[in-house]
């Protein structure tokens, strides 16, 4: 089958010499990256100081619309950060948990982080509800629903879970929500870059991720969506002088908050992550994340076809419209299964409850698949052999 997709291989070096099926927890780094590591250091040491005035002071908002842009967010709306946690920290800092509105719902199958920094908002008058899975795979929708009421005030959830890769129904929470008077938070560090996301269409309020993992940034620079009607009038107590209205006059005493994305920003931006997040969001916008999308549930597909061929059990959803890019495989002895494909430069993670989870990216092949479990079903059998 042709797969014109794969003419973006060469702009990734990892992809010569490892089988990469992990992009689901660190993207394959663009080639060039080198080049705009360059420019960074160039700029640093040609100009000096005057690199802010330059380039740097607006490369956050610069960035924020590129990324925006990926999930139809409306120019201006999306903030830079340094991770997801610190953008549902700017998202609490917004509201009251004193009053009668306090309630936080949440799923068990969000990714820990942020889970721990919800749970320290008990401190601070936060009333959290956890809404626990059932199966270690899906979040239960109607019960997830049931627990959002006129109490509720925030509702941080993922859109794609880390484990098992299950599409949470975004939909429906925000409509839930909006009816009775909550804002969703939505996550969607394992979704955008794979699976379609327009934060417009779901009328969401608030969405962040990172682009490390299938937008192929590299580490440090999260992101914040808010909604532009929210823009306007929330006011972060997480903040500092990038969100004041004239950073540059260094007043004293309160913030006088300016427009968004700024408003939602805090203290000096991390420029060499969003200088080295640029070359993954420029390949990315190029490739198309539909076309991206249509190729992950055909390789999805294709891994639990060979999963099912061994009867090792796939903690992934098998209707590809609810699967985001992962197949997560427990096969016997996953954990150390893990260990044994990384040595053979077969690159893949494992986690608990989940088993050894395969991520293909656009730029992977079909065969690159097959090697990979072919693999693991050498690696079980040297295993047997040595038990005996």
């Amino acid at each position: 089958m042709s797969d014109e997709l794969l003419r973006y291989r060469s702009e990734f070096p990892i992809l010569e010499r490892t089988t990469y099926l992990i992009s689901n927890s660190l993207g394959a780094m663009p080639r060039g990256v080198y080049d705009a590591m360059k420019s960074y250091a160039d700029i640093w040491a040609t100009r000096g100081v005057r690199a802010w005035e330059d380039r740097w002071w607006m490369l956050a908002a610069e960035v924020g619309d590129e990324i925006g842009a990926l999930m139809n967010a409306p120019k201006g709306s999306v903030s830079a950060h340094q991770n997801v946690t610190t953008c549902q920290a700017v998202v609490a800092s917004c509201f009251d948990f004193s009053g009668e509105r306090n309630k936080v719902v949440y799923s068990d199958m969000n990714f820990p982080s942020v889970m721990y920094f919800w749970e320290a908002q008990r401190q601070y008058g936060a009333r959290v509800h956890m809404v626990k899975t059932d199966d270690g795979v899906t979040v239960p929708t109607e019960r997830l629903l049931d627990a959002i009421d006129e109490t509720t005030l925030l509702v941080p959830v993922s859109h794609v879970i880390f484990r098992s890769a299950y599409i949470n129904d975004a939909k429906a929470i925000v409509e839930k929500a909006h009816r009775v008077g909550a804002h969703v938070v939505l996550d969607t560090f394992q979704s955008l870059g794979t699976v379609p996301v327009d934060v417009q269409a779901l009328n969401v309020d608030f969405a962040c991720g990172g682009v490390l993992k299938w937008l192929c940034g590299g580490p440090g620079v999260g992101y914040l969506y808010v909604r532009p009607d929210l823009g306007k009038k929330l006011e972060p107590k997480f903040t500092g002088w990038f969100a004041h209205q004239d950073s540059m006059a260094f007043e004293t005493g309160r913030i006088r908050y300016t427009d968004p994305p700024f408003r939602f920003m805090n203290g000096t931006t991390h420029i060499p992550a969003l200088e080295a997040a640029r070359p993954g969001l420029k390949i990315i916008s190029e490739v198309g994340v539909n076309r991206i999308r249509e190729k992950s549930k055909r390789q999805t597909a294709k891994l639990i076809t060979l999963a099912d061929q061994h009867e090792w059990r796939v903690n992934t959803p098998r209707d590809p419209e609810k699967r985001g890019g992962t197949v997560s495989i427990d096969m016997p002895d996953s954990q150390d299964v893990c260990r044994e494909l990384l040595k053979r430069d077969i690159l893949v993670d494992w986690r608990p409850k989940a088993g050894v989870r395969f991520s293909p990216h656009f730029y992977n092949t079909d065969q690159e698949l097959e090697i990979a479990l072919a693999a693991v079903e050498d690696i079980l059998k040297e295993r047997a052999v040595l038990a005996r």
